[in-house]
């Protein structure tokens, strides 16, 4: 429970009354703090005398910043100074603005220093090439406050509109990549309420006093609010930092509280009464915070967070309040990550899940005893892992240093499973599914979830939304009704909830739990089923209406995920570790009712080290998946034991809207429908669909089966329509069109076909003739030597009325080719006495 601190310590006379402000070194040895004075003090930490000052400064002074070597200072006067920590003695100026300097701070590398002023353009100075500066300046007003990240690839702007900007440093030219409305208040900048953004040590998201006295923390890279600490100030906030680790968050406010938050709970610890506080420091590692406020003294509070609370100081780098963490969560179609091999360390750097744990690899518990290190002290290269050539084997990771001990330990790599067409957590809500019929999506609201399911079609079912105590994470939906399943929490087992969009009954709805240590995987919807994989790696099926109809243990393991489509089931699931590491992903297809099995344990075609996106059955029953290629493949004689091939329907790479090379997109996978591609095209480096509601693409299908430069065709000085690129759209049309026919044709062979779909697969062998004699046209208007290559496609044709031959002939007397007319009547002549024979 939080408890407010009685004992009050007074406060150290620093400066003259005004505005105070404070800045520790990186290694924490030293204490700067200036005010309005023209006087800087030095405080030693750990040592109680009197503090060294530094005379002769600029008075008004408004910011500070420090490097373990030296230090900067922004003053009212327009001036940034730079001053020595050996010499204790002013260097030089840095920049000067015409307007007062109302913030300064340093990059975390210590290269460069950002200034923001009353003018309207923030500037970066290299500290070691005055000369060497770059211009924010896209925000229309003033910015009252800067804060680069932790590993200074952005700097995020508090403009005094209202509105954090934030740009990318990792280019040349600084890049606005984000503005962000509605986190900070309107604040002049001689205003000593803060609207600074706070990044949160592990570099992932930010915190910002909002309007409401409360703190928001927003993630990087989505820009979704994510936790909130609330309740704790009645005034406005005047200052926040985060402790070193990111456990711990303190905030001074108007109301004279200096409160003191834990970072996981968003609860208070403790508060303290302090007033007019303006800025605030921690220590970089001991239980020790500095702050100081309007009448120019500074605190250095010893022993800051309560004793019954100090082993918050100790831990490692603490993630940030995630409403959904996505690094604690199964990426919906990652291999199991390795690092040199080892799955699980335990974690003990500090530096554990950000993305550059090299204190992991180096950490002396992980990597064994000394004498275990392979040391490169001749620089031949043995630490990074390469052979004599100066080459790295296989198997050797780039990422660090190796032992001898890590060498030895190996672990395969593992598809984690996931559930088709669903998004993980960003922000506080998710897609629970995506398709042809509607979508499904949830919303987090801390003590239960809202779902909502919605329709295209309006006229075919209503949309509704219902509170969800059960915190679904996976969902279905098809033309009858929507399968939701939950995880198991506490004492609840893992659930399957069916809901059907129409009933002649009172209630038609049925919910059924799991055995008791048992998770689901995965889920799918047919007309006919429900089929659910689980953790204990069954497969468990279930009529529309909850009937258990089958349970059997699947052979490959751990399962993977699940689709379906009428009676027919496909699971997918690792299989055996292949040369490269990974194990090999392998699928079954069933007909549950019945109880027959087209393919069993077979393989999954990806290319080394890609994995799967998605999987699903098409409109006409026909399954397909989309790789990490971008490339969407179909089964085909998938009916048939032991015959069944992956082919690819179309490689998004190689579509003409990515031709000019400007262009950057990659596509969420939705279905297979009509003969196309119905997918959710993302831009801006996106993984995932997102809010609001996306629009749905189609592609057509086209065999990937070669591409044209963009240079080649401007060589050439033709348009799409010459004679090349002519053949090469024939004969994608006839490689397609005979995989159809060839897919229409298992339908028919293997179901009790209609009329109609038999009149289909006879039009789409006519379909694959006149393509052929179109690109033998193409071929006889090439010349005679083209002669050979159009027989040949004369030969492929597969009417056998003798129509389709006589039209061959007809085109090659078109051309004037009459040697190959005469080779077209010789095959006519010898199919017609082959039919007799045959007769």
């Amino acid at each position: 429970m939080a408890t407010t601190t009685q004992v009050r310590m007074r406060g150290r006379p620093a400066h003259t009354r005004g505005p105070t402000y404070l800045s520790y070194t990186p290694d924490g040895t030293k204490l700067i703090t200036v005010g309005s004075n023209n006087t800087t003090r030095v405080y030693k930490t750990g040592f109680d005398g009197e503090p060294t000052n530094i005379d002769d400064c600029p008075e008004q002074n408004t910011g500070v910043a420090s490097t373990n070597d030296f230090f900067v200072i922004g003053s009212e006067d327009g001036n940034i100074s730079k001053f020595s920590l050996e010499t204790m003695t002013y260097e030089k100026y840095l920049t000067r603005c015409s307007l007062p300097i109302r913030d300064v701070t340093i990059s975390p590398n210590g290269q460069w220093c950002a200034v923001s002023s009353d003018e309207l353009v923030v500037k970066m100075i290299k500290i070691n090439e005055t000369g060497s500066v770059m211009s924010l300046r896209e925000q229309p007003k003033p910015v009252k406050h800067l804060s680069f990240d932790p590993s200074g690839k952005y700097i995020a702007l508090s403009c005094t509109d209202g509105i954090v900007y934030i740009y990318s440093l990792m280019d040349d030219a600084p890049d606005l990549v984000r503005k962000i409305d509605g986190l900070i208040r309107l604040a002049e900048t001689e205003d000593e309420v803060s609207t600074k953004v706070v990044w949160h040590p592990d570099g992932r998201a930010f915190a910002a006093p909002t309007a409401t006295r409360d703190i928001q923390v927003m993630s990087r890279g989505d820009w979704e609010n994510q936790r909130s600490f609330s309740n704790g100030h009645n005034g406005d906030i005047t200052a926040l930092a985060w402790s070193p680790n990111g456990a711990m968050l303190v905030s001074a406010g108007k109301d004279r509280k200096v409160i003191l938050w834990e970072t996981k709970t968003q609860k208070i610890i403790t508060t303290y009464d302090y007033a007019n506080v303006m800025d605030i420091a921690w220590h970089p590692t001991k239980n020790l915070l500095s702050f100081t406020n309007t009448d120019g003294e500074v605190y250095i509070y010893n022993d800051f967070v309560p004793a019954e609370h100090a082993n918050l100081v100790r831990l490692p780098l603490q993630p940030a309040p995630f409403i959904h963490d996505p690094l604690s969560e199964i990426s919906a179609n990652a291999r199991r990550p390795m690092a040199n091999g080892l799955k699980d360390i335990p974690d003990r750097g500090v530096r554990r899940g950000t993305p550059d744990s090299l204190d992991d690899i180096l950490d002396s518990d992980v990597m064994g005893d000394e004498d275990d290190f392979v040391v490169d002290d001749d620089g031949a290269g043995y630490a990074l892992g390469l052979n004599g050539n100066g080459k790295r084997p296989n198997g050797i990771d780039a990422s660090g240093p190796i032992s001898k001990r890590r060498a030895q330990t190996w672990e395969p790599q593992y598809h984690e499973a996931f559930q088709p067409g669903s998004t993980p957590w960003r922000g506080n809500r998710k897609y629970l599914c995506l398709n042809l019929i509607g979508f499904v999506w949830t919303v987090d609201q801390d003590t239960h979830n809202t779902v909502t399911v919605e329709f295209y079609d309006h006229e075919f079912h209503r949309d509704y939304h219902f509170t969800d105590t059960f915190l679904y994470d996976k969902a279905c939906l098809n033309e009858n009704g929507t399968l939701f399943s939950c995880p198991a929490h506490d004492d609840t087992p893992a659930t399957i909830f069916y809901r059907p969009h129409e009933t002649w009954t009172s209630r038609a709805d049925w919910r059924t739990p799991l055995p008791k240590g048992e998770d689901v995987t995965a889920i799918s919807l047919s007309d006919s089923f429900v089929t659910v994989t689980t953790t204990a790696n069954y497969v468990r099926i279930y009529t529309l209406f909850g009937v258990p109809y089958r349970v059997y243990r699947q052979k490959s393991s751990p399962a993977v995920t699940c689709a379906s489509w009428r009676d027919y089931v496909l699971t997918l699931g690792n299989g055996p570790v292949g040369a490269d590491g990974n194990a090999t992903l392998l699928y079954t297809i069933q007909n549950i009712k019945r109880d027959e099995t087209c393919q069993s344990e077979d393989v999954v075609a990806l290319p080394d080290g890609e994995t799967l996106k998605s999987v699903f059955f098409s409109d006409n029953g026909d399954p397909c998946i989309y790789d990490s290629t971008g490339t969407l493949l179909t089964l085909l004689h998938w009916r048939e034991p032991s015959q069944a091939v992956w082919v690819p329907l179309l490689d998004t790479k190689l579509l003409s809207r990515l031709a000019s090379g400007r262009k950057t997109e990659t596509y969420f996978p939705v279905a297979v429908a009509d003969n196309k591609f119905h997918c959710i095209i993302l831009k801006g480096g996106d993984q995932y669909p997102y809010f609001p509601r996306p629009l749905l693409s189609e592609f057509e299908f086209e065999i990937p089966l070669s591409s044209k430069s963009k240079t080649e065709s401007d060589e050439d000085g033709m348009d799409d329509e010459n004679e090349g690129d002519e053949l090469k759209k024939l004969e994608g049309a006839f490689v397609l069109k005979s995989l159809l026919t060839a897919q229409q044709k298992d339908l028919i062979d293997n179901t009790r076909s209609t009329h109609s779909q038999r009149t289909d697969l006879a039009r789409m062998e006519l379909e694959i003739d006149k393509a052929l004699l179109q690109m033998m046209a193409v071929e006889c208007r090439e010349g005679e030597e083209r002669g050979m290559r159009a027989l040949e496609m004369v030969s492929l044709l597969r009417d056998r009325t003798g129509r389709m031959i006589e039209a061959a002939g007809k085109v090659a007397e078109r051309y004037d080719r009459h040697v190959l007319g005469e080779k077209i009547r010789e095959i006519g002549e010898a199919r017609l006495l082959g039919d007799m024979e045959e007769d």
